[in-house]
């Protein structure tokens, strides 16, 4: 994961799939194909040797057998051990319920609360409410207390239904050139992934906003078939002109001032499509469609010529093919997209898992700057699925149990002009990763180069863990630029954390110098459940916060976390978090 990856907020929907995936893991004996493909860091390839695997040997003792799949890099391995259980093919379904609630102190700062129900792998049903920092709560626009809410209900293999949810939800499909507002990985991520394709539709029970809102099921028809359909509602924020169109629609959820809050959902759309889809023998195919009406015309300031070409109208169609082939030792996948003006977008990947643990991907990218898709989020580098063509090749090599090197390149171009552009552009990434794991010590460095910027990003980490629970780790951030201006940026940190029966402590400090934002550097915490921490610092100072985490009996786990930015060129920041969470 690389840094401008990780404070996207598509990694924070990837968090918090994850980390439900944590707190209610799949039980690998019963997992279906859909349960292994919806985990994000699978690969296709990865997901055939575990149903291999499964097909010949199960059920599966213990996560410990995991190490007999080839394909799962020990990283992966570890993850995996998190996401799974090992447990009778007919388990007992019991009753659960859970409710999690947090607070930023003081209050002001925010809070929210997730209360969920679920019975087995059959039934989740919950309701999210969350507020921002400075909304208003119990008044005004809140008068029913939180700024946001969603309410989810999903069935699970019940006869031939698949997944039903109610309420609050997102939908994946293919490789993303339609939609997918479920969850996006990063390039290096995407080298672990390979490049597979997905077909979800899950409940939304994550604080971030613009979820569908309404119904969508699938079924199984059998012999390898399935069909998806679903039919939302969307209320969103938008910018208005002076003829009540929409020029630009927002996505940050922030209704603080009386300026937000007026901007909060006068753009309202209704989205509904569906897919059927056939998987057997390592073979998928799908036909994708979605149909998108706005209750207000999009029209941007097409004066600006980066804005000449973005989705404008009431009313959108977009249609997709995804495919692809999957074995043991090698995968295909694809989509090819068009919308309702015949323009066209396509993604194709290729992987093949060679001798001595070495894996080797290309990915292809093609999007006509007039393709335009509201929903569409897949693989780019200029951050949206239009106006972008480009290569990326990636190699992992794991040259023995211990060791791992993962490299990229990634070249694109984008023929129409870009924000802040006067003409067509192009760029050029690459990075090579090289990771040492012992029973005790994890090594790792890391350095990427952006040379369309001339941006150097380093990172050296240093990990050791002690018998008795205590882990400490060392890192070393750097980073390079000199489009516009040199500008360096360094940071130290130590982090440490240490279990001990029922407590957890997690604690870190670091030192920071940077030239100015430009340089800035991007620098992981470990947060209460359900939260993801990525601190984005530079100018100088230091950085500190511990971390307590309690289980105060069998049913209830309480997490503290304080954190200090102490910048020596702009008043200090203090952030304190209360979390608890009751589970019975």
């Amino acid at each position: 994961m690389t840094a401008e990856d990780a404070a996207s907020e598509g990694w924070q929907q990837t968090y918090d799939l994850l980390s439900d995936l944590v707190q209610h893991p799949i039980n690998i004996n019963t997992a279906t194909r859909e349960q292994l493909e919806a985990i994000p860091f699978l690969s296709a390839q990865q997901v055939e040797e575990l149903m291999a695997y499964l097909y010949r040997y199960a059920p599966m003792q213990s996560t410990a057998e995991l190490r007999m799949m080839t394909l799962l890099t020990p990283a992966q391995r570890e993850l995996l051990s998190y996401c799974v259980y090992t447990g009778d093919s007919k388990p007992k379904r019991y009753l659960h319920h859970e409710l999690t609630a947090t607070a930023k102190l003081p209050l002001s700062n925010g809070h929210w609360f997730r209360y969920q129900l679920q019975y087995g792998d059959r039934l989740k049903a919950g309701l999210v409410g969350d507020l921002d920092a400075d909304e208003p709560f119990m008044k005004g626009p809140n008068r029913w207390g939180y700024d946001y809410y969603a309410p989810y209900v999903q069935l699970n293999h019940w006869g031939r239904i698949e997944t039903l949810v109610l309420g609050s939800y997102r939908v994946s499909m293919g490789m993303g050139l339609v939609m997918n507002n479920s969850f996006s990985l990063g390039k290096i991520a995407m080298l672990q992934n390979l490049g597979r394709s997905t077909n979800t539709l899950r409940a939304h029970a994550s604080r971030t906003e613009n979820a569908l809102q309404g119904a969508g099921i699938t079924l199984k028809l059998g012999r390898g078939w399935q069909t998806t359909a679903f039919v939302g509602y969307v209320p969103m924020d938008a910018t208005l002109n002076k003829d009540g169109s929409a020029r630009t629609i927002l996505t940050t959820g922030y209704h603080r001032t009386e300026a937000e809050i007026a901007k909060k959902y006068n753009l309202h759309a209704l989205k509904t499509g569906g897919s059927v889809r056939y998987t057997g023998h390592g073979l998928h195919i799908g036909l994708n469609g979605l149909y998108v009406h706005l209750d207000r015309p999009l029209q941007p300031n097409t004066k600006q010529l980066y804005n000449l070409y973005k989705p404008q109208g009431s009313s959108f169609v977009n249609m997709s093919t995804d495919y692809g082939y999957a074995n043991s030792k090698w995968s295909l996948n694809g989509e090819t997209a068009v919308d309702g003006h015949g323009h066209i977008a396509t993604i194709n990947s290729v992987s093949v898992a060679m001798g001595s643990n070495l894996t080797l991907m290309a990915l292809q990218r093609y999007y006509q700057y007039r393709y335009t898709s509201l929903d569409a989020q897949s693989y780019s580098d200029g951050g949206s699925v239009q106006n972008e063509s480009g290569v990326y090749v990636g190699a992992t090599w794991q040259p023995s149990s211990k060791w791992q090197v993962a490299a990229y390149a990634d070249w694109a171009y984008f023929p129409w002009v870009r924000y802040r552009q006067q003409a067509g552009t192009y760029t050029m990434d690459y990075l090579l990763q090289t990771t040492y794991t012992s029973s005790r010590w994890k090594l790792s460095g890391r350095y990427r180069l952006k040379a369309k910027q001339q941006e150097h990003r380093t990172r050296l980490a240093a990990e050791y863990n002690w018998d008795c629970g205590l882990g400490m780790r060392t890192q070393l951030d750097g980073n390079y630029g000199a489009d516009g201006g040199t500008e360096i940026g360094a940071m130290l940190s130590e982090s440490m954390a240490y279990t001990y029966k029922w407590l957890r402590l997690n604690a870190g400090a670091g030192y920071y110098h940077t030239d100015g934002y430009n340089s800035r550097l991007y620098v992981y915490e470990n947060g209460p459940l359900y939260t993801y921490a990525m601190q984005q610092l530079y100018g100088e100072g230091v950085r500190y916060w511990l971390m307590l985490r309690a289980n105060a009996g069998k049913h209830l786990l309480l997490t503290a976390k304080m954190g200090v930015n102490n910048n020596f060129e702009r008043e200090s920041k203090t952030d304190m978090m209360l979390q608890l969470r009751l589970k019975i």
